[in-house]
């Protein structure tokens, strides 16, 4: 009797092997990209407001300064921290006795 052959083609397991490691080798290099960028819910968690309020900045175009790649939508980390250092006000002083509240 002649054994049966198996359909899958000869080295598939090392095939399945190398889409593993190129699967890492793609995810590190992603990482290594994507350093220094936030997601919209980073940057909605770090303010404190939800991403549909982030959303609705973006297209009033009075959030955080932000890049859209297909529907994704990222934030540079040190622009970010520079939107939120042009929002800081000084001390609020009253017209009527001059002193800050």
């Amino acid at each position: 009797m002649v054994p049966l052959r198996s359909s899958e083609p000869q080295g598939h397991k090392e095939t399945g092997m190398d889409d593993q490691v190129n699967a890492q080798r793609n995810g590190a290099a992603s990482a290594e990209l994507m350093q220094g960028w936030m997601g919209r819910r980073e940057v909605a968690e770090a303010l404190g407001i939800s991403t549909a309020t982030l959303q609705r900045w973006q297209t009033r175009r009075i959030g955080p300064p932000c890049v859209r790649i297909g529907r994704r939508v990222f934030y540079r980390a040190d622009a970010f921290r520079e939107w939120m250092i042009s929002q800081e006000r000084g001390p609020v002083v009253s017209k009527r006795t001059g002193s800050a509240r």
